[in-house]
């Protein structure tokens, strides 16, 4: 079986479209939230979103490719390219029938739905875009993502709520580990921030009303009371070891252990006692072969909901016991849910936080639950000497999805 190791990543979030200003972020502790700027979401009661600023459009794309793809499929390919750029990889130099694309999305182009739906009602059914299908399925920005850069080998989407993106990783990973591919850009994009994203979370009272941008996404908190809406994409580079040597590729990190599980619980809401994340967490150890006490690092799915952090915080402790070892810390304080998306870009920062040994902070909270024992850094990030960390994703439909990644040491 392959090791497989990180080789390249890219990111479009609202706290940076390079991985330096990425970084830069979180180790600083600047978030990304603020006022809902492209419509108005007032009898909503919702306010506080995180969107992408300063995204580089013209870096790749020309102007008829946003009127052929939906926002959440340009996310994607960016990333993608970036993370490409970053591997250095030349398609002309390896077998493209082994180079793959697994990229999730919960949603797709929701935007793009919305529009075409109004268009339908105002001016008939023959008025509907051409390119309303392929601009809105969610499977477009995988699809996009291999057409723009040549991976003609497993191409594929999966949609699982929250824990799209982790779930493409892990599947990407056991693909190269298994010996199906040599390299797989693997992650999730998501564009959800429109009228009916924010008007459909707002009614199932998931999302906060806190108008203040420094509390609205406050993980762990006790004052917690809701999502804050958040976009874009985080996309990986994985590859086989012995790949990534071949072209003297330089190496991130390993991925080393995956676990996927369901509640069967509830449409929404997570089971209590946490047992389906806590599954899934052990099965991601298990396979790295590493004990509980090895992994240093957690970066919670916190959401900043009641119900997810109780039970998380709950699945935490049952893993690694309430010994305040490992240090846990939720990063949808920063950048906001980006439902499908998240997972990605939560990979970038598991990654990025064992590349400069430290964990970023979950910013905006001040005081944990009273009956929370697992570590939660807040106010600030803490430097940190430690080799293997582990990633949540816990979506919707009872999905849980958790990666493993080790630092890479050059063994």
């Amino acid at each position: 079986m392959n090791r497989v190791v990180i080789t390249g990543y890219g990111v479009t979030s609202p706290i940076g479209n390079t991985p330096e200003k990425f970084w830069e972020s979180l180790h600083d502790g600047k978030i990304g939230l603020g006022p809902i700027t492209r419509f108005d979401a007032r009898p909503t009661g919702i306010s506080v979103v995180g969107e992408v600023k300063d995204f580089p459009f013209d870096k790749y794309f020309q102007k008829k490719d946003a009127k052929r793809m939906d926002l959440f499929s340009l996310y994607g390919i960016y990333a993608a390219a970036e993370a490409v750029d970053m591997a250095n990889i030349n398609t002309e130099e390896i077998d493209v029938d082994r180079f793959g694309v697994i990229v999730g999305s919960g949603i797709g182009g929701l935007p793009t739905i919305q529009e075409q739906v109004i268009r339908m009602h105002d001016r008939g059914m023959n008025r509907v875009a051409p390119l309303f299908v392929p601009m809105s399925i969610s499977n477009m920005a995988a699809g996009n993502i291999a057409l723009r850069l040549g991976a003609k080998g497993i191409c594929t989407s999966i949609t699982t709520a929250c824990a799209s993106a982790t779930n493409s990783i892990g599947e990407a990973f056991r693909n190269i580990k298994f010996g199906y591919s040599d390299i797989i850009l693997a992650g999730g994009a998501e564009a959800s921030i429109c009228e009916i994203g924010i008007s459909g979370f707002a009614s199932l009272t998931a999302l906060s009303k806190e108008t203040d941008p420094t509390r609205a996404s406050i993980p762990f908190d006790k004052d917690r009371n809701g999502f804050v809406m958040g976009e874009g994409a985080g996309i990986l580079v994985l590859e086989s070891l012995d790949h990534a040597y071949k072209r003297e590729a330089k190496i991130f990190g390993e991925v080393v252990g995956y676990g996927a599980t369901c509640d069967a619980y509830h449409m929404t809401s997570p089971e209590p006692s946490g047992n389906g994340a806590a599954r899934a967490m052990k099965l991601a150890i298990d396979e790295a072969g590493i004990t509980t006490s090895q992994v240093g690092y957690v970066n919670a799915h916190g959401t900043s909901t009641q119900a997810n952090e109780k039970s998380e915080s709950i699945a935490i402790e049952t893993v690694f016991g309430s010994k305040k070892n490992p240090l846990v810390s939720s990063t949808k304080s920063f950048t906001g849910h980006l439902l499908g998306g998240a997972g990605g870009i939560e990979a970038i920062v598991t990654l990025q936080s064992l590349e400069n040994q430290f964990v970023p902070a979950t910013m905006g909270t001040r005081e944990l639950d009273e009956d929370m024992s697992i570590d939660v850094v807040i106010e600030k990030g803490r430097d940190h000497t430690f080799e293997y960390a582990i990633s949540n994703s816990l979506g919707f439909g009872g999905h849980n999805a958790v990666i493993a990644l080790r630092k890479w040491s050059g063994e």
